[in-house]
């Protein structure tokens, strides 16, 4: 039966034998990543490779099929569709096996895909308190992603507050609590082009520890101060002997210079026989005389 079927197999194809048409299309999508998957055509010891094409909304009023971006040719049993739906319209898919110059027929999604039946999931979050802060960071879903972030207290009947995230992956701080005191955060997240969100994450709680460190900036601005002030002190000091020494020089006098108890007596005779002497007016011949007498010599 099997060897009739493959002649009018043969019959019918002009003699080219047809590959098995791969089977079980499906499309698996989560959080906006689509991903096409078949069942592999089973030849020994060859490798058999597989086109996929797509067709949207337009594509299907005019019967045309565009090969997909990242799969035609693969030899693999999956194709990343992600970019080729670009639109929430139903897309049909369709693969066919190839090996050298064989191919099989093409094997069809059963039903359309749209996009908005991805299953979206809650995000993964991590959230820290930083001083009085706390501080939370979402996983990047893609830039089609925002996230709704709600914190309160951790009491009975606490106000809830909102915050929308635009994209996720970096730190945020959603603003200054009360020291001491528990808070809880938990996030969703929204696609607004299918106008869906995701289930809320589990909740995490965290204490603020609030009174270690200012503490902390206390104490090191204490002895930062303790060591400018030394530092200046110690400026001061230097300026002040630099400038002793600059303006007002210390002089030390020779030996020759010095007044010594020798030479205050000597002065004292001195003084003593110079009061004792007599001034007497000379006159004008004895003062010629005398001149007279020094140049002669």
């Amino acid at each position: 039966m099997w060897l009739f079927c493959s002649l009018i197999s043969c019959f019918l194809t002009g003699g080219v034998a047809l590959l098995p048409t791969p089977q079980n299309l499906t499309v698996l999508s989560t959080n906006m990543k689509h991903l096409l998957t078949w069942s592999p055509v089973a030849q020994p010891r060859e490798t058999v490779s597989y086109s996929v094409e797509y067709q949207g909304e337009y594509e299907s009023q005019y019967k045309i099929w565009i090969p997909s971006s990242q799969c035609s040719p693969t030899d693999r049993l999956e194709c990343d569709v992600t970019d080729d739906i670009a639109t929430t319209v139903p897309y049909n898919f369709r693969v066919r096996a190839m090996l050298g110059s064989q191919t099989s027929a093409w094997s069809t999604l059963e039903h359309p895909f749209n996009r908005n039946s991805t299953v979206l999931t809650p995000p993964r979050m991590k959230v820290t308190e930083h001083g009085l802060h706390l501080v939370i960071k979402l996983e990047d879903l893609g830039p089609q992603f925002e996230f709704l972030v709600v914190y309160s207290r951790m009491e009975p009947n606490a106000t809830e507050h909102f915050k929308v995230v635009k994209s996720g992956g970096s730190p945020l701080h959603l603003g200054t609590m009360e020291p001491g005191a528990m808070y809880c955060v938990k996030a969703q997240a929204r696609v607004n082009v299918i106008e869906r969100h995701s289930a809320f994450s589990q909740t995490q709680c965290v204490e603020i520890q609030g009174e270690s460190l200012p503490l902390a900036l206390a104490l090191v601005a204490f002895v930062g101060f303790m060591v400018v002030l030394m530092v200046v002190l110690l400026f001061i000091w230097k300026m002040g002997q630099l400038l002793r020494y600059s303006c007002c020089p210390s002089v030390v006098l020779p030996d020759t210079l010095k007044i010594t108890s020798l030479s205050q007596k000597l002065i004292g005779c001195k003084q003593e026989e110079v009061d004792t002497c007599t001034v007497a007016p000379l006159s004008s011949e004895h003062l010629l005389g005398a001149w007279l007498l020094q140049h002669c010599k």
